[in-house]
Protein backbone atom coordinates (compact mmCIF):
# COMPACT_ATOMS: atom_id res chain seq x y z
CA UNK A 1 0.00 0.00 0.00
CA UNK A 2 1.29 3.34 -0.91
CA UNK A 3 2.00 6.31 1.47
CA UNK A 4 0.29 9.36 2.16
CA UNK A 5 2.59 12.48 1.72
CA UNK A 6 2.04 15.85 3.28
CA UNK A 7 3.56 18.76 2.12
CA UNK A 8 2.81 22.44 3.65
CA UNK A 9 3.83 25.65 2.85
CA UNK A 10 3.50 29.32 4.28
CA UNK A 11 3.76 32.37 2.33
CA UNK A 12 3.49 36.23 4.36
CA UNK A 13 2.28 38.45 1.41
CA UNK A 14 1.60 42.24 1.70
CA UNK A 15 -1.65 42.56 1.26
CA UNK A 16 -4.97 43.11 2.88
CA UNK A 17 -7.22 40.31 3.87
CA UNK A 18 -10.34 41.08 1.58
CA UNK A 19 -7.85 41.86 -1.50
CA UNK A 20 -5.64 38.14 -1.01
CA UNK A 21 -9.27 36.41 -0.07
CA UNK A 22 -10.93 38.20 -3.71
CA UNK A 23 -8.04 36.73 -5.21
CA UNK A 24 -7.29 33.20 -3.86
CA UNK A 25 -11.48 32.25 -3.71
CA UNK A 26 -11.72 33.02 -7.63
CA UNK A 27 -11.07 29.67 -9.31
CA UNK A 28 -10.42 31.89 -12.27
CA UNK A 29 -7.23 33.14 -10.82
CA UNK A 30 -5.62 29.39 -10.03
CA UNK A 31 -4.05 29.35 -13.92
CA UNK A 32 -2.15 32.45 -13.41
CA UNK A 33 -0.46 31.20 -10.13
CA UNK A 34 0.42 27.48 -12.08
CA UNK A 35 3.45 26.59 -14.05
CA UNK A 36 2.72 27.13 -17.95
CA UNK A 37 4.35 23.56 -18.77
CA UNK A 38 1.47 22.20 -16.86
CA UNK A 39 -1.52 23.01 -19.41
CA UNK A 40 -3.56 23.40 -16.54
CA UNK A 41 -6.88 24.82 -17.85
CA UNK A 42 -9.97 24.55 -15.97
CA UNK A 43 -12.95 22.82 -18.35
CA UNK A 44 -15.69 23.69 -16.22
CA UNK A 45 -18.45 25.79 -17.43
CA UNK A 46 -20.51 26.39 -14.13
CA UNK A 47 -18.13 26.45 -10.99
CA UNK A 48 -18.92 29.72 -10.37
CA UNK A 49 -16.12 33.04 -9.71
CA UNK A 50 -16.29 32.70 -5.80
CA UNK A 51 -15.39 29.55 -3.45
CA UNK A 52 -18.56 28.02 -1.97
CA UNK A 53 -18.79 24.68 -0.12
CA UNK A 54 -19.84 21.87 -2.98
CA UNK A 55 -18.48 24.10 -5.80
CA UNK A 56 -16.96 21.41 -8.38
CA UNK A 57 -13.84 22.97 -10.88
CA UNK A 58 -13.00 20.33 -13.76
CA UNK A 59 -9.84 20.69 -15.38
CA UNK A 60 -7.25 19.58 -17.70
CA UNK A 61 -3.86 19.39 -16.83
CA UNK A 62 -0.37 17.59 -18.28
CA UNK A 63 2.07 16.79 -15.40
CA UNK A 64 3.95 13.76 -17.05
CA UNK A 65 4.80 13.79 -20.54
CA UNK A 66 2.34 16.40 -21.65
CA UNK A 67 -0.27 14.10 -21.72
CA UNK A 68 -3.60 15.77 -20.48
CA UNK A 69 -5.31 14.35 -17.80
CA UNK A 70 -8.55 15.34 -16.63
CA UNK A 71 -8.94 15.89 -12.35
CA UNK A 72 -11.79 17.51 -10.79
CA UNK A 73 -12.07 19.33 -7.64
CA UNK A 74 -14.23 19.70 -4.61
CA UNK A 75 -14.14 22.72 -2.30
CA UNK A 76 -15.80 20.91 0.56
CA UNK A 77 -14.95 23.40 3.29
CA UNK A 78 -15.54 27.00 3.29
CA UNK A 79 -15.00 29.39 6.11
CA UNK A 80 -14.76 33.01 4.45
CA UNK A 81 -11.69 35.35 4.96
CA UNK A 82 -9.94 32.32 6.86
CA UNK A 83 -9.66 28.67 5.16
CA UNK A 84 -11.00 26.95 2.40
CA UNK A 85 -10.26 22.86 1.42
CA UNK A 86 -10.20 21.22 -2.25
CA UNK A 87 -10.85 17.66 -2.34
CA UNK A 88 -9.74 15.55 -6.03
CA UNK A 89 -13.36 13.67 -6.84
CA UNK A 90 -11.52 12.39 -9.96
CA UNK A 91 -7.90 12.63 -11.01
CA UNK A 92 -4.28 11.68 -11.30
CA UNK A 93 -4.01 11.07 -7.29
CA UNK A 94 -5.62 8.26 -4.78
CA UNK A 95 -6.51 11.02 -2.66
CA UNK A 96 -5.86 14.76 -2.72
CA UNK A 97 -6.59 16.98 0.38
CA UNK A 98 -5.57 20.68 0.07
CA UNK A 99 -5.93 23.58 3.19
CA UNK A 100 -5.61 27.00 2.15
CA UNK A 101 -5.71 29.25 5.31
CA UNK A 102 -5.19 32.68 5.22
CA UNK A 103 -4.65 34.74 8.62
CA UNK A 104 -3.96 38.72 9.07
CA UNK A 105 -0.47 39.48 10.55
CA UNK A 106 1.51 42.83 10.88
CA UNK A 107 2.42 43.67 7.36
CA UNK A 108 -0.06 41.88 6.04
CA UNK A 109 -1.38 38.64 5.20
CA UNK A 110 0.10 34.58 6.10
CA UNK A 111 -0.88 32.11 3.80
CA UNK A 112 -0.42 28.30 4.50
CA UNK A 113 -1.45 25.86 2.37
CA UNK A 114 -1.46 22.22 3.57
CA UNK A 115 -1.66 19.03 0.85
CA UNK A 116 -2.03 15.43 2.33
CA UNK A 117 -1.90 13.41 -1.05
CA UNK A 118 -1.72 9.76 -1.97
CA UNK A 119 -0.62 8.14 -5.57
CA UNK A 120 -2.55 4.84 -7.22
CA UNK A 121 -0.22 1.60 -7.68
CA UNK A 122 0.80 0.98 -4.29
CA UNK A 123 4.59 0.47 -3.87
CA UNK A 124 4.90 1.69 -8.05
CA UNK A 125 3.09 5.45 -6.91
CA UNK A 126 5.76 5.00 -4.03
CA UNK A 127 9.11 5.17 -6.06
CA UNK A 128 7.00 7.41 -8.95
CA UNK A 129 7.15 9.84 -5.61
CA UNK A 130 10.54 9.66 -4.68
CA UNK A 131 11.23 9.88 -8.66
CA UNK A 132 9.43 12.93 -10.02
CA UNK A 133 5.59 13.53 -8.16
CA UNK A 134 7.35 15.30 -4.65
CA UNK A 135 10.01 17.33 -7.19
CA UNK A 136 7.47 18.36 -9.33
CA UNK A 137 4.85 19.43 -6.54
CA UNK A 138 7.90 21.17 -4.98
CA UNK A 139 8.34 22.96 -8.59
CA UNK A 140 4.81 24.05 -8.52
CA UNK A 141 4.87 25.94 -5.03
CA UNK A 142 7.99 27.40 -5.80
CA UNK A 143 6.35 28.98 -8.71
CA UNK A 144 3.93 29.98 -7.06
CA UNK A 145 5.42 31.66 -4.37
CA UNK A 146 7.34 33.53 -7.04
CA UNK A 147 4.33 34.69 -8.87
CA UNK A 148 2.09 35.64 -6.11
CA UNK A 149 5.58 38.09 -4.89
CA UNK A 150 5.29 39.27 -8.46
CA UNK A 151 1.49 39.82 -8.36
CA UNK A 152 1.55 41.05 -4.77
CA UNK A 153 5.35 42.36 -3.68
CA UNK A 154 7.53 40.66 -1.14
CA UNK A 155 6.43 40.73 1.95
CA UNK A 156 9.17 42.59 4.72
CA UNK A 157 8.17 40.36 7.41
Amino acid sequence: MSKVYSLKTVQNIPVSLDKAWDFFSNPSNLQAITPGNLGFKIISKYHGEKMYAGQVIEYKVSPLLGIPLYWMTEITHVEDKKYFVDEQRYGPYSMWHHQHHFKTIDGGLEMTDIIHYKLPLWFLGDIANSLFVKKQIDQIFEYRFKKVEELFGKSSV
